[in-house]
């Protein structure tokens, strides 16, 4: 099979309990009609799948020589339009950091940024209706472990998107 000639999106994968609670939230709260991917960690937002070789070795290298990265559940965070929970990794970062250096020439604008870690539980409704969910889980809410697994590729397919494949950390 040929794959497709979309971006290619990388994440990284949750803990089975952690996806299925951040899952959940998200089907509980994100837009039914607009909803179509699970949770997820977005780590680059548009890779050029003529790379696609290139950035599986440097996956495949990045989860065989590193274990787990510690991560945390920090806190909730306003997105104007929705509310996400953000995370806390250094670990997790500074991996991100070692792969945008070795992409250097491939990442558009938005994946030259430092991102700020985050799982989109609600997103595309009025700013009124995000602060009040908002509100409502940060009564609820307190910092914690939160399991990072592995890392994962995609292609963006207008929609859903295709899987690629799905690395677990080894080192």
């Amino acid at each position: 099979m040929t794959e497709p000639n979309k971006p290619i999106i990388m994440t990284a994968m949750m803990g089975k309990q952690d996806l299925a609670w951040a899952d959940a939230l998200r089907r509980k709260h994100y837009p039914s009609e607009r909803n179509v991917l699970p949770a997820h960690i977005t780590l680059f937002h548009h890779l050029p799948p003529q790379a696609l070789s290139e950035i599986k070795r440097a996956v495949k290298d990045m989860t065989q020589h590193n274990p787990p990265p510690i991560t945390s559940l920090q806190r909730l965070i306003h997105l104007g339009s929705g509310v996400a929970y953000q995370l806390h990794s250094p670990d997790l970062l500074a991996m991100r950091m070692e792969l945008a250096d070795r992409f250097h020439g491939l990442l558009v604008a938005q994946d030259q940024q430092v991102p700020r870690l985050h799982i989109t539980v609600q997103n595309k409704v009025s700013a009124k209706e995000a602060k009040a969910l908002q509100t409502v889980l940060t009564l609820d809410f307190e910092p914690r472990p939160f399991e990072i697994k592995g890392l994962a590729l995609h292609h963006y397919m207008d929609g859903p998107w295709q899987d690629i494949g799905a690395w677990p950390f080894r080192g």
